[in-house]
């Protein structure tokens, strides 16, 4: 019986285009697979409506949009590009 070839083993989803999100950022299938290598906790992002139900998301999404509008001043040119990943995250936040 001949021996079979292994199949080279695939790249974890958040790398592919299965994993990624149009819109930018990682969608669940990407998420689930970067916390499974990395052991890390990706949630996705929090909407102005979620927001309102929960004091933690809330807080949450006001640091990012925080931290993102640091972003924005400190790189002008990708603030005035509707398709970088800066603004891509925002509109996902609802910044």
């Amino acid at each position: 019986m001949a021996a079979r070839k292994k199949a080279a083993p695939k790249t974890p989803a958040w790398t592919r285009a299965e994993g990624k999100n149009p819109e930018g950022g990682l969608n669940a299938k990407g998420r689930a697979s970067y916390n499974r290598q990395t052991g890390g906790n990706l949630k996705p992002p929090v909407k102005k409506a979620q927001a309102k139900r929960s004091p933690r998301a809330a807080a949450r999404r006001e640091s990012f949009c925080a931290r993102s509008e640091g972003q924005m001043k400190k790189f002008p040119k990708a603030a005035k590009d509707p398709n970088s990943r800066l603004r891509k995250a925002r509109r996902a936040w609802e910044c």
